[in-house]
């Protein structure tokens, strides 16, 4: 062990400073999840731009622990700040501006409230003052420990935290139990005298959820809040589905759908001799697509959807009662991941409007369905297609250059020119053949400009247009920066003060584009399920716990030993082309994903450990390294210009800062 822990080291620590610690680590993972769900369901378009909230809950967490030196607390304000944001947002909805077609978000609302310039950052601020409520508490008690100690045991409680969350999306959970959770953590965390307070800002928040969520029409899926709403038109009954306050499907008979949309047709009529004994249908939803391919004679159907509540009500709902026809086989699955484990050959492939309106948790650019339309999706699909078989595609495009796009991709993929036709503004139907003669298609295709390259596993930002960073993330991004920058300056005093532990800054940023990296690599070799994402992220805070019990007690290397093994593993990594690990069984890419991944995370936390071990103000130091992890969340953008491998040599040149800045002295810290 180092001597800073076993000096500072109780033998027996108080149990209940423990429970303190780790109550208050499980409400700040568990209430940052329910932030970030629950606003990307409630401010129209904020689930594109969830990483500011995450970015929002680091900062709060940094301050949480510079305030924990204070003689103040922030902490009984924070139910009422939560509180006041709850409510808010419920009754003045925010519509988050999208405009310009750089990139490109599927909805057809328009713009209302504040600019996203003003919108974001007001929701960032709330967040972070919501956060450093209980991130005070748990500074409080890191000033109580040894720092290793300490860090384990908030570890545990961020375990705890991801568990409960997950387990809450498995059972679908509305969010009024959210809001009882987080109502009670903060209740047990508050001192006597400040109960009341916390207690009236509770019901008031938990009472608004309440209503939200017995609303009629009102459910939650692991990725959205639903909405349902039954109407008649022209004298026909159907359902309308919304998710995250955006019109998403409707359900409504096949046979009324193929007169008045002609387009869900034209795949069967551009293959007029397609057999149909197998088809493939990702995007299912609700069922309406796949009632449209029994009509057309398929004999049978592998439906897959991402969303198992949208499916249900499909189930419950649809009135061709689809997925009760002995036919049909379901399946809740990320459809690059169905096509990646599936062995079955199909004569039709369809991708039926599968547009998410969410990005993965912890991905500021990877939506649900980023995966499913890169050069290397559209090859795994041809792969699946029977000699007679056909692929198609179809949905409402938004701009030219997303439709020549698609078309560009799967013309690469089937060496051929594919049929498209364009039934409406801004609609699409791409359809190919394996063999080219077996597709007739109507009026040729002549792209409307020049073709953008295919989207790529590396880059698969499909909706994006190309060029520089758009301006309305580097506007925000600067934004959230200056925030911070003055609420640290404020909080922490001169900034120089801090320099000691500039190291644990950039360790903090380094980690959270090694993280970020890893989400992406999991999404794409796993799938972009919340279970998968759940996993990633239990699974990196279990390595982290893994590697504070190694420094507390094994002995180590020193730390340019512990460096130059994270720069070796980011090479390794960096080599291991992710199409590689697409061509072995789940099993064994599963067992190689996680060493690629873990070991860089197991060592970078060895080296943080030690380091951490040995600061004189584990406060400060703590709360540096996340506001570090800040800095990474926001340099995660540049991902759009260097797609996600490259991010590793960025993650390697702030490990090189990390060590070079590491004061001397602690720069070679021994073993522990």
């Amino acid at each position: 062990m180092s001597s800073a822990e076993a000096v500072s080291a109780p033998e027996h620590p108080d149990p209940a400073l423990i429970r303190r610690l780790v109550l208050g680590s499980t409400l700040m993972l568990f209430l940052e999840l329910s932030l970030i769900r629950w606003l990307g369901s409630n401010v129209v378009h904020l689930s594109y731009f969830s990483n500011f909230v995450l970015l929002g809950s680091f900062l709060g967490v940094g301050l949480g622990f510079l305030i924990a030196r204070k003689s103040w607390s922030i902490l009984p304000a924070a139910p009422l700040i939560l509180a006041v944001l709850v409510i808010a947002t419920l009754a003045a909805p925010v519509t988050i501006d999208r405009a310009g077609d750089q990139i490109i978000y599927f909805t057809s609302l328009s713009t209302t409230g504040p600019p996203a310039w003003l919108a974001l950052p007001l929701i960032f601020v709330f967040v972070a003052a919501a956060l450093a409520g209980p991130a005070e508490v748990v500074g409080r008690c890191f000033a109580e420990l040894s720092p290793l100690t300490a860090y384990r045991w908030d570890l545990v409680g961020s375990l705890i935290g991801i568990t409960s969350f997950t387990l809450l999306s498995f059972l679908q959970a509305p969010s009024v139990v959210w809001g009882v959770l987080v109502a009670a953590a903060f209740s047990v965390l508050c001192v006597p005298k400040n109960r009341l307070l916390t207690a009236v800002a509770g019901l008031a928040t938990v009472t608004v959820l309440l209503v939200e969520s017995f609303a009629p029409g009102v459910s939650w899926s692991p990725y959205y809040k639903i909405q349902t709403h039954e109407q008649t038109y022209a004298g026909v009954p159907l359902t309308d589905i919304s998710v995250n306050g955006v019109p998403h499907q409707i359900m409504r008979a096949a046979a009324q759908r193929l007169i008045e949309e002609p387009q869900y047709g034209l795949p069967y009529q551009r293959t007029p001799g397609n057999p149909l004994n197998n088809v493939l249908i990702i995007g299912a939803g609700s069922g309406s697509d796949v009632a449209i391919a029994l009509s057309k004679g398929a004999k049978h159907i592998d439906a897959v959807d991402i969303d198992p509540r949208i499916m249900q009500l499909g189930a419950e709902r649809n009135p061709d009662h689809p997925y009760s026809d002995p036919r049909v086989t379901r399946y809740v699955n990320d459809g690059r991941a169905f096509l990646e484990s599936t062995s079955s050959k199909y004569d039709l492939i369809l991708f039926a409007l599968p547009d998410s309106l969410a990005l993965v948790t912890g991905a500021s650019q990877i939506r649900l369905e980023s995966f499913l339309f890169t050069q290397e999706a559209i090859t795994a699909a041809r792969a699946h297609l029977t000699d007679q078989g056909a692929f198609a595609m179809y949905n409402y495009y938004r701009e030219d250059w997303l439709i020549d796009r698609l078309a560009g991709t799967v013309q690469t993929a089937f060496a051929h020119q594919p049929c498209v036709d364009l039934p409406g503004d801004n609609q699409a139907v791409i359809t190919a053949a394996l063999n080219e003669a077996n597709q007739t298609c109507g009026s040729s295709y002549v792209p409307a400009g020049a073709v953008i390259a295919p989207a790529s596993d590396d880059r698969p930002f499909l909706y994006y247009q190309g060029g520089p960073i758009p301006a309305i993330y580097l506007w925000t991004l600067g934004g959230i920066l200056l925030i911070s920058l003055i609420a640290v300056r404020a909080l922490g005093g001169p900034l120089r003060a801090m320099r000691p532990y500039a190291d644990l800054f950039f360790m903090g940023a380094a980690f959270m584009l090694l993280e970020t990296k890893n989400i992406a690599t999991f999404a794409l070799l796993f799938g972009t399920t919340w279970l998968v994402n759940a996993l990633v992220f239990a699974g990196v805070l279990l390595i982290v716990l893994a590697a504070v019990e190694t420094t507390r007690r094994f002995k180590t290397p020193p730390l340019p030993v512990v460096f130059g093994g994270i720069v070796a593993s980011l090479a390794v990594t960096f080599f291991v082309e992710p199409a590689w690990l697409l061509t072995l069984p789940v099993v064994p890419r599963l067992i190689v994903a996680v060493l690629l991944a873990f070991i860089p995370i197991y060592l970078a936390n060895v080296a943080f450990s030690k380091r951490f071990a040995a600061s004189d103000d584990s406060q400060s130091a703590f709360g540096l390294n996340l506001l570090g992890a800040m800095l990474g969340g926001c340099l995660e953008y540049l991902g759009l210009l260097t797609g996600y491998r490259n991010l590793l040599i960025l993650v390697a040149c702030i490990y090189l800062v990390a060590f070079l800045v590491t004061p001397r002295g602690r720069a070679s810290l021994g073993s522990s």
